[in-house]
């Protein structure tokens, strides 16, 4: 066996001894005496600090993130200049760390990050592991409040915190995907959470700030913010009173964040949208659905392209995408705006141009506080399968050949989904038909303690 070879033995070795070690972890919490919350926090931080003193794997975008903060602190708008440029400005050995495929794209991320990058560099200089470093340190900064607010977002709603926890702060997609990768995600996602959990406490200014601020780190954090100012707005008298004092804050938020990042406005472009456009990938519901059906219209002998198939399938997924979210938006109230943001956000993630898994934590993190769904085994499987469908170095490890076994899988998923909620729809329907015999029997709420939707 080569070097090579063994070492990838020994790579994919751990990450199956790490997935069967968090899966016996979980199988602790059932038991007679499951571990304390902190004692799911002292896991976590050991099985996290190899992962932060080591190399970085699952993706290159962190060097990207240097890149894009090195043109912001020579006085550039990196909304408008791609790393490219460093190449002529002196920096050769940052523009050589970032992977060819983005070093003509300009920053989708938002300015409180790149505010963040630029001071990193600044303080860093030319030294790339320093700069990683630091950056790690930042997105542990995100791990800390996932850590912090999960446990009391799962307790307000009436699920289990220590199930909660497991199924985020420790769990590999969190563990692998955030902090090995050194992903913002972690950042966007902290801010996030702190910010639903503060909302379903009925606390709605401060959580419309820290939403706002996950925001401008990365764009679905907006997402976060519309749903909690519609659950507000709902519980409120003055319904218009709520949503003016959510859009005020969320402004001055936003434009301090672009002050300070000396952008402007520059930064709500369509890079935020474009550039995932770039990346096709077979696990991409619409690119596998695509290439699926460019293959086999090729078989019956009709020249059609695969490019053009994938275009028009990510239009309809967007399309659903919007509408699912206005209808979500319409219909969310306080004591189900949880369980409605996460899942639009898996939603997002899936319906994207691009679906890397660790686009799966905005939702899951979300999804893991929810009693009704935080025991469903789609949760662990996700974060398990995630694991493995992407190499060290960044690589996707399915090829676009094969996109019909990708598109069957989902397939057999979304069969087995539609049936369990055909099955848990059957119930409801004879809980209602013979209450006194469904009062007998306890069932899980998505709903929070009165404090949720008594707030003002």
């Amino acid at each position: 066996m080569t070097g090579r070879a063994g070492n990838e033995v020994a790579f994919y070795l751990g990450l199956a001894g790490l997935s069967i070690a968090w899966l016996g972890l979980g199988r602790r919490l059932a038991s007679a005496r499951p571990p304390s919350l902190r004692q799911l926090w002292a896991v976590a931080a050991l099985w996290s600090a190899p992962l932060v003193a080591g190399p970085v794997l699952f993706s290159h975008d962190v060097y990207s993130y240097l890149a894009q903060g090195e043109i912001l602190h020579l006085g550039m708008n990196p909304y408008r200049e791609p790393p490219l440029l460093l190449g002529v400005l002196g920096h050769p050995h940052l523009l050589a760390a970032v992977s060819p495929f983005w070093r003509d794209t300009t920053a989708p991320y938002g300015p409180l990050f790149m505010t963040a990058a630029g001071a990193i560099v600044a303080s860093t200089g030319s030294h790339l592991i320093a700069g990683v470093l630091a950056l790690r340190a930042l997105d542990l900064g995100g791990m800390i409040l996932v850590a912090w607010f999960v446990p009391r977002l799962a307790r307000a709603l009436g699920a289990d915190p220590l199930r909660a926890t497991w199924l985020t702060v420790a769990s590999p997609l969190v563990l692998l995907e955030l902090v090995a990768a050194a992903h913002n995600e972690a950042l966007m996602v902290g801010l996030m959470v702190a910010g639903v959990t503060l909302a379903v406490t009925g606390r709605p200014l401060p959580a419309i700030a820290l939403c706002a601020l996950a925001a401008t780190v990365k764009l679905p954090g907006a997402v976060a913010l519309a749903f909690v100012a519609a659950s507000w707005a709902w519980s409120c008298r003055d319904r218009l009173r709520a949503l003016a004092a959510s859009v005020l804050t969320a402004s001055v938020v936003v434009l301090a964040a672009s002050a300070l990042a000396g952008v402007g406005l520059s930064w709500a472009s369509g890079s935020l949208f474009s550039t995932p456009q770039k990346v096709h990938l077979a696990i991409t519901p619409a690119t596998g659905l695509g290439w699926t059906l460019a293959a086999g219209l090729r078989a019956l002998g009709l020249a059609v392209s695969a490019g053009a198939l994938e275009s028009a399938v990510a239009a309809i997924a967007l399309v659903a995408l919007v509408s699912l979210t206005a209808v979500s938006l319409w219909r969310t109230r306080p004591e189900t705006m949880v369980r409605d943001l996460g899942l639009v956000l898996v939603a997002a993630a899936l319906c994207g141009p691009a679906a890397w898994p660790w686009y799966l934590t905005w939702g899951t993190v979300l999804l893991a506080a929810v009693p009704s769904l935080q025991r469903s085994p789609a949760l662990p499987a996700a974060a398990l399968a995630s694991v493995f469908v992407v190499k060290a170095d960044g690589i996707l490890a399915l090829h676009l050949s094969s996109a019909p076994a990708v598109v069957a899988v989902y397939a057999v998923l979304a069969t087995v989904a539609w049936r369990a909620r055909v099955r848990r729809g059957g119930r409801s329907r004879r809980a209602a038909r013979h209450p006194a015999a469904a009062a007998r029997v306890p069932a899980a709420s998505d709903a929070a303690p009165s404090a949720l939707v008594q707030s003002r």
